[in-house]
């Protein structure tokens, strides 16, 4: 492993107009490090992002995660022999020599550490779900980043797909008055509740309805979990995590005249690559598609979430 000894208040502020930037990845215990790099190194990808590549990466890993601990390695070696990405041993060390992270580390219980590690570089940084797995986490995320003045976005990848995208611009003329989506949501114990799969629906949610729930109940069995969202504005949004019967993400939506199905899986493109496109974009201008202010919501909607499913009452936000 090789590290840069630059002195960190040496490091340049990123220049969010050059048209090519250097990616650095913080954590590559999971396969979104390799799915990304594919993306952005491969030019002959069906789907390339253009406007940089990875060059730079630090394993990370959490020993008490399987998930985490048993394929960092595996991982980390894929992207130095198939995409000559440099490994160093430390985040301040890729912060140093790149110009935008992607901080990848699959473990939400290390963003916070890992992002105070790194924001003092000034760099824009995205930070892979779940931004943190409590409230005051994500707040601190949100604190350190506004100290800094860096950049960042948060959010799961489902939230991009196309299928979401066309329902939004049909709903338009009408207004949406309610969703009700349904997605996989196995159990991790490191990620309490929802934090480990549940946030792709979560987000999916927020997607169609956007900020401003007040209070969320859940009924919990074995096989499946039932989120009720309340609005503001009286609308109800419905989450459906499901442990039992079949791993696909969807939904529907509520108009004033119709009820449209939310088919994720109706383009080819993948929803990571829409994704990743608005990120680089992020990264070059600053302007963040996803706000901050709603993904922290999305935290606390998760955590309430998770409180109901323990106690089965009533959790406002």
């Amino acid at each position: 492993m090789n590290d840069s000894s630059a002195n960190k208040k040496s490091v340049l502020k990123p220049v969010h107009s050059r048209e090519w930037l250097r990616i650095g990845i913080i954590g590559t215990d999971t396969s979104h490090a390799i799915d990304f790099t594919e993306l952005l190194n491969n030019e002959g990808h069906p789907y390339h992002v253009q406007g940089g590549a990875v060059t730079i990466a630090y394993p990370g890993g959490s020993p008490d995660f399987g998930m985490s601990i048993n394929r960092v390695g595996g991982f980390a070696e894929k992207l130095a022999e198939s995409y000559g990405v440099e490994i160093v041993s430390s985040p301040e060390a890729v912060a140093e020599r790149c110009d935008a992270i992607l901080l990848e580390a699959v473990d939400g219980r290390v963003h916070s550490e890992l992002f105070a590690r790194i924001a003092d570089y000034g760099k824009p940084v995205f930070i892979d779900k779940p931004l943190a797995v409590c409230r005051a986490d994500a707040e601190m995320i949100a604190e350190t980043a506004e100290r800094a003045g860096v950049t960042v976005m948060s959010c799961s990848a489902v939230r991009f797909a196309e299928g979401i995208a066309q329902c939004l611009r049909d709903a338009a003329p009408d207004g949406i008055a309610g969703a009700d989506c349904f997605g996989p949501m196995d159990l991790e114990p490191t990620q309490p509740g929802l934090f480990w799969y549940g946030i792709h629906t979560a987000d999916m949610l927020y997607a169609l309805l956007g900020k401003g729930c007040r209070s969320v109940r859940t009924a919990s069995s074995a096989g499946h979990d039932m989120v009720v969202g309340e609005w503001g504005d009286g609308r109800l949004g419905t989450l459906r995590g499901n442990r039992a019967g079949n791993r696909k993400f969807g939904g529907t939506v509520h108009t004033k005249k119709a009820t449209m199905y939310v088919d994720v899986y109706a383009h080819e493109k993948p929803y990571y690559a829409s994704m990743l496109e608005q990120v680089m974009a992020m990264f070059r201008t600053g302007s963040v598609p996803v706000d901050l202010s709603e993904t922290l919501e999305i935290i606390r909607f998760i955590e309430a979430a998770n409180e109901s499913r323990k106690t089965g009452r009533i959790v406002h936000l």
